[in-house]
């Protein structure tokens, strides 16, 4: 090999060296960027979720306070209005009984309770007296002398619903159908009711 055959092969291996260590640097500062937007990214994606896990523990922890403290109040409010074993609606307290008596026992039942038997004025009370009494007949505080008479309630109001009662007797009970009347001597269970306590505060102020 000549002189000039020699020199021409080391330039060319000299080219082809240099050529290799550029395409290698290139790589190497290609892999850095990647590696350096893949790492923002996911810096940025970490951070994000520790933002979001960290809100939603302070919810969850404000709601872990905030429900049982209403809760409660609710509660108490519910116990403050009617007693225990009563049922409120609008601005009554109900008591449904198991019992099954006639109706003179029923409305004193009722009186030792500082009740009277159940009186409603409006349909939507009557709606739910019907709902939540059952399937079982139920005494009311209507009642009459005789078929010549008017229907009264126990304070001695005058009956001036238009839901018709049924029936010949003189008191009158709720039955799946609406009201009907039977025999004071019949039994069945009844439904106490008197103002709420609320009801009866702000009356008194």
């Amino acid at each position: 090999m000549t002189p000039s055959e020699a020199a021409l092969v080391v330039l060319n291996t000299e080219l082809t060296c240099r050529d290799g260590l550029e395409e290698e640097e290139s790589g190497k500062n290609l892999q850095r960027k990647c590696l350096a937007i893949i790492t923002r990214v996911t810096l940025a994606k970490v951070n994000c979720c520790f933002l979001i896990i960290a809100a939603l523990s302070t919810c969850v922890f404000a709601f872990s306070i905030v429900l049982p403290e209403k809760k409660a109040t609710i509660e108490h409010r519910m116990n403050a209005v009617c007693p225990a074993n009563w049922i409120g609606f609008g601005n009554k307290c109900f008591y449904f009984s198991e019992d099954a008596r006639n109706w003179t026992f029923s409305q004193t039942f009722c009186a030792s309770l500082e009740a009277s038997l159940a009186q409603f004025e409006t349909m939507e009370e009557l709606k739910f007296l019907k709902r939540y009494k059952g399937s079982s007949d139920h005494w009311i505080g209507l009642s009459r002398e005789s078929l010549r008479h008017i229907w009264k309630w126990t304070d001695s109001t005058e009956y001036n619903i238009s839901i018709a009662i049924r029936g010949v007797g003189e008191c009158a009970y709720l039955n799946e159908m609406g009201v009907s009347s039977a025999s004071i001597y019949t039994d069945r269970k009844w439904i106490c009711s008197k103002p709420n306590s609320y009801s009866n505060s702000c009356q008194s102020t």
